[in-house]
């Protein structure tokens, strides 16, 4: 069984590194691997039995919902207004700009589940207000390119819900379970700022200098956010409604946040709802792919196998849940991160359950590692998107991440180690 996973596995990478699309390479992939251990009949009632599950998954209608709901702020140009009025407030200390598109992204991950899609509006709303300010370009940019991360992990996340379809997990515990280490996040974050600005004081401005700056843009009105981001996890922590009818709510919201703005068009709606359909059906496509080859996965038993290796060798379950989580951190360098849940979570959770592990905490885990690989060289997929936003040499984009990244591997550390950090909430 292990040699035909790992032919199974070798048409798999044989189809991405022929640039076949990610989900029809695991759909491919897995009915030819599938042909391999049971009947073409077999494989035809499979194949229906994926389709008809994953529509009728109440669990998916949360993916177009929060999409749109991100789709329909990114009209409205609600980051701008965040990155104003947290400036107001902290622009008198120390990195206090820097400190304002922290703020601005956590509170702009609270109502959008793309970190691509946050980071490239913060970066437009805050990096000519911090060169203005005397911010050097690769420590702004790599500000606003860490703040757009946390889109990742503050719910609602689009990985968390990937999560969910893939592992069977409750989409609703781990929306919640990601509420603490959200905050402890950009926590962190907000204390990099404040000890590079300390070692390093021309990275950033000369005293004064964000007062000045922050003097060209003063409007920008954060409420109707506020208020939207206490409906929506509100209603999700206190169980008044599902998952599901919170996207739908928190659509509606946005919508309503937009047109208060007088920024939604209706070139803006349309736009909105048309980029909302593209994304997700190249999310539907994936997940369709993912179960097949997930149903070759299970049919291989290569988890139980690995269990029983695990147990023979006598190695250490904490052992075996580092080195999975340092391969995590390696792949986050060179693979999509979605691509990363969808095909490596189903074994990985699988694994750490039979070790004892909760599979809410390890879904922290995973996600926390893709919140670091978007930002990671030589791909980091949100560093280049604000690189290109901002017009910065990657190269010095890169560098000016990584002071973020040391504290990232911190916080996963504490993670790792208190797995309470994020289970208390769930109950």
């Amino acid at each position: 069984m292990a040699a035909t996973f790992g032919l199974g596995v070798l048409v798999l990478l044989l189809l991405i590194a022929l640039a076949v699309p990610i989900g029809f390479a695991l759909g491919l992939g897995g009915v030819l691997s599938l042909g391999m251990l049971v009947p073409t009949g077999t494989i035809e009632a499979l194949m229906s039995k994926v389709v008809r599950d994953t529509s009728a998954s109440y669990v998916f209608l949360t993916i177009p919902m929060f999409v749109l709901m991100a789709e329909f702020l990114s009209v409205g140009r609600v980051a701008e207004d965040l990155f104003l009025s947290c400036n107001r407030v902290l622009r008198k200390i120390r990195g206090g700009m820097a400190m304002a598109v922290i703020v601005a992204g956590a509170i702009h991950a609270a109502v959008t589940g793309s970190s691509t899609a946050s980071a490239a509006s913060l970066s437009r709303a805050s990096y000519p207000a911090m060169r203005r300010a005397g911010y050097d370009p690769g420590f702004a940019v790599g500000t606003a390119a860490i703040a757009g991360t946390l889109a990742v992990m503050i719910p609602p996340s689009t990985a968390f819900i990937l999560y969910s379809l893939m592992t069977d997990t409750s989409v609703g515990k781990l929306f919640i379970a990601g509420i603490i280490p959200g905050a402890i996040t950009a926590v962190g974050y907000i204390v990099t700022i404040s000890l590079v600005l300390k070692y390093r004081p021309h990275l950033g401005p000369k005293p004064g200098a964000e007062v000045e700056a922050a003097k060209h843009r003063t409007s920008g009105r954060v409420w109707p956010v506020v208020l939207l981001i206490a409906v929506v996890v509100g209603a999700l922590y206190a169980g008044i409604a599902t998952p599901t009818e919170v996207a739908a709510i928190g659509a509606a919201g946005a919508l309503l946040v937009s047109l208060s703005t007088k920024r939604m068009t209706r070139h803006g709606f349309l736009d909105a709802v048309g980029t909302t359909l593209r994304i997700t059906t190249m999310i539907i496509t994936i997940i369709f792919g993912a179960h097949l080859f997930g149903y070759f996965i299970s049919f291989s038993q290569i988890t139980t196998m690995m269990l029983q290796w695990i147990a023979d060798s006598g190695i250490s379950p904490t052992m075996v849940m580092l080195l999975v989580v340092f391969v995590y951190l390696l792949l986050g360098m060179v693979m999509d991160q979605a691509a990363i849940i969808i095909l490596t979570a189903p074994i990985s959770t699988a694994l750490m359950v039979g070790l004892g592990y909760d599979p809410i905490w390890w879904g922290v885990i995973i996600i926390k590692t893709a919140e670091i690989g978007l930002v990671s060289p030589p791909l980091g997929l949100v560093t280049f998107v604000v690189s290109a936003t901002s017009k910065v040499d990657l190269r010095r984009s890169f560098i000016g991440v990584l002071p973020y990244l040391v504290m990232e591997i911190i916080i996963l550390t504490l993670l790792l180690a208190f797995p309470q950090l994020s289970l208390v909430l769930t109950g």
